[in-house]
């Protein structure tokens, strides 16, 4: 991001922080207006445009191809396990993934190699519970 932050930028950071979960920018300007937040579409967008090239977030696609954000963690970029039903996600253990990753730009002499590995299933919370025996 610019060394130059706006109040509607830090009020869009802000209000990231306090999600626990993914949203799409559309999300994150509901909750910033719901709050009473006086901040545009647009610079929502262009802040999250901005954290995401500087690494500041972590972004994975919905099903239907939308881009949700998380605030990425100090300990930098991590993979996810979405449930597809209520959105709850929880970072997952990718050693393997970023081993691997490493070894194919190794492999082949790319640079500057990106990936993306989304997981979803249902969470626990979204299960249907067992029938109960009579």
């Amino acid at each position: 991001m610019t060394s130059h932050t706006t109040r509607q930028r830090a009020a869009v950071l802000e209000g990231l922080a306090g999600c626990k979960d993914f949203v799409s920018a559309q999300e994150l300007y509901a909750l910033l207006t719901a709050n009473r937040t006086r901040v545009g579409l647009t610079t929502v967008y262009r802040t999250l445009r901005d954290l995401e090239a500087a690494g500041g977030v972590d972004v994975v696609r919905d099903d239907s191809g939308e881009r949700l954000y998380r605030q990425r963690p100090d300990g930098g970029h991590q993979h996810y396990l979405i449930c597809r039903s209520c959105g709850h996600s929880r970072p997952v253990d990718s050693g393997v993934v970023e081993e691997w990753a490493d070894h194919i730009t190794a492999a082949t002499g790319f640079t500057a190699v990106e990936h993306t590995v989304e997981l979803s299933g249902i969470c626990t919370g979204c299960q249907p519970s067992p029938p109960k025996d009579r």
